[in-house]
């Protein structure tokens, strides 16, 4: 592991990638071994979001077998994917303080304005939403769990997913130069 100690204000060194991705695989590891299925996290977005519909439209809920099997008993918290992701966040966090790498500030080429940045972000983010919801899972669920399990579909979404990243790449290339 990296040494994070820093006396100065400089961020750390960041880690070895081969180191954490094996200690990653071993984190999917324990969690087939004690929850009995892998990480993932729009799973954890479902719930809560089925929690809030439930009050809004409960016959919609209640008439979709979709939504039910998040229902959780009523309950979101019941779900061990929310608590993946709150923890995903804190150490995410925690991480970065210790790091030095906290900073409120938006990454973007010189040629990128701020506002075409969030605007690019927020309709890639939606993009990577709407293909989590047809992919039937996640990056995390797809590339990490499905992709230990060998599961063909979650290969071929990866593949997916790359491939149009590198193709747009050269679009959105302008952005960064």
């Amino acid at each position: 592991m990296s040494d994070n100690t820093n006396t100065n204000d400089e961020p750390a060194k960041y880690g070895n990638p081969y180191l954490w991705g094996f200690i990653l695989g071993l984190v999917l590891l324990a969690a087939f071994v004690i929850m009995g299925r892998g990480l993932g996290a729009s799973g954890a977005f479902n719930s809560v979001l089925t929690y809030v519909m439930s009050f809004i439209a409960p016959d919609h809920i209640a008439d979709n077998a979709y939504y039910t099997g998040y229902l959780n008993d009523g309950a979101p918290l019941k779900s061990w994917l929310l608590f993946e992701v709150i923890g995903v966040l804190i150490g995410g966090f925690i991480s970065g303080a210790l790091a030095k790498r906290i900073k409120f500030t938006i990454e973007k080429g010189p040629n990128a304005t701020t506002r075409n940045r969030i605007i690019f972000a927020l309709i890639g983010g939606a993009i990577m939403g709407v293909g989590a919801k047809l992919g039937l899972g996640c990056t995390s669920g797809q590339a990490l769990t499905g992709g230990a399990l060998l599961n063909a579909g979650s290969w071929a979404y990866m593949m997916c997913v790359f491939g149009g990243a590198y193709a747009f790449a050269w679009f959105m290339r302008k952005q960064w130069n």
